[in-house]
């Protein structure tokens, strides 16, 4: 459920993928592509597999010659994953990975050729009910339009999307997803929000070339982080000079920090100051690589004093607070045991199974027996039992 802080989501016309569904009321989805050479069938049906294993929903593969072609047909038929097909200028290529049984290609129709080399493409996708998205980025835009305006703008974007648009509606296809990508974080965001007043296409979103795993995280989370609070965008993906895997975990951590989705444990961990009694960076490094594997939703707080503690650890699923080399356990919002500071995390990850089990068979997920603490006294309630002040 949104929350009520962010903007309503912008109401878009949905376009079916596969199984899935982008755009309308479906949820945000989370994409990215692979890494490997697509000719390498092998090598690239074991990152799907790690893709599809850490969440990732829509896997595009670069093709860029008919060998990788080839490659996309076999592939598709070992995987049930949702696939794309990336292809440039190339126009037999979009139609024989069509032919393979592709979920959605990523073509600029402007870019593959005349009337009829399009005409052939938007007539087998419509045979085989096959979206296509149409790729913006900054740093290949048509030259007509960097000869208009000096240089890549939103409104050269904005205009580069449209033609492309304008293509496949005259040959009344409208099973169409746009994308907006610019290295730059404001370039991006200002092109999606002007196009946003103009189509209601739904919008795949990114910030393209954001970097490294540090530096792109940052942008991916600053621009698409704005445009999802905004309400805008159907389909995400984090552009990483990193293992795919990653791009997935950022893109749901994205939504999870807005609300929108929810995948996986949320681990809320104190940044910890001089008043740390426990080992709070090992703790929480732990736990979060034993949680790892976990699809369900779950909050789990990990604090490391009496200041704050106590009182994020109770409005989480699970949490624990720290003391002097020693935590207590909670569990909806309740006490229910202390722990001594080796104790943390298994006696955690052990409850945050059980958490798990107990909401899915729908028996109660209180603690049955709950922890007296004094009151107003949390230094106390978290040091030493054997501390008397």
């Amino acid at each position: 459920m949104r929350p009520a802080t962010l903007v309503p989501r912008r109401m878009t016309r949905p376009v079916r993928v596969g199984r899935l569904t982008i755009g309308g009321d479906a949820p945000v989805a989370v994409q990215s592509m692979t890494k490997t050479d697509t000719r390498d069938v092998a090598a690239t049906l074991r990152q799907i597999e790690q893709m599809e294993a850490v969440g990732c929903e829509v896997i595009r593969m670069a093709v860029p010659d008919a060998e990788a072609a080839a490659a996309v047909a076999e592939i598709r038929k070992r995987t049930q994953a949702v696939l794309v097909a990336d292809i440039h200028f190339q126009y037999r290529l979009a139609l024989a990975v069509l032919d393979a049984g592709i979920d959605k290609l990523r073509i600029n129709p402007g870019n593959i050729g005349d009337a009829d080399k399009v005409r052939q493409v938007v007539k087998k996708a419509q045979a085989c009910k096959v979206p296509m998205r149409i790729g913006v980025n900054a740093g290949s835009l048509e030259r007509h339009l960097l000869e208009k305006y000096g240089y890549p703008t939103p409104e050269g974007m904005c205009e580069s999307a449209l033609f492309h648009v304008k293509i496949l509606e005259e040959f009344d296809f409208r099973d169409i997803i746009i994308s907006l990508k610019a290295s730059s974080v404001n370039m991006t965001v200002a092109a999606y929000r002007l196009l946003a007043k103009q189509v209601d296409y739904p919008f795949h979103l990114g910030i393209t070339e954001a970097g490294t795993q540090f530096s792109g995280t940052i942008k991916s989370a600053i621009g698409l982080g704005m445009l999802l609070a905004e309400g805008i965008g159907d389909t995400i993906r984090v552009s990483l000079a990193a293992d795919p895997c990653e791009e997935v975990r950022v893109g749901f951590d994205i939504l999870k920090s807005l609300e929108i989705r929810s995948r996986g444990p949320m681990i809320i961990a104190c940044p910890t100051c001089g008043r740390l009694e426990v080992d709070l960076f090992k703790i929480v490094g732990e736990i979060e690589q034993q949680t790892a594997h976990i699809k369900e939703p779950i909050s789990v707080a990990v604090m490391g004093c009496a200041v704050n503690g106590p009182g994020e650890a109770k409005v989480a699923d699970l949490g624990v607070a720290c003391g002097v080399g020693n935590g207590v356990l909670y569990r909806d919002g309740h006490a229910f045991r202390r722990v001594k500071e080796e104790e943390i995390v298994p006696e955690l990850i052990k409850e945050i199974e059980a958490y798990i089990a107990d909401r899915a068979a729908g028996r109660p997920t209180e603690p049955a027996e709950k922890l007296e603490l004094p009151e107003n006294s949390n230094i106390v309630t978290l040091a030493p039992s054997s501390a008397t002040d």
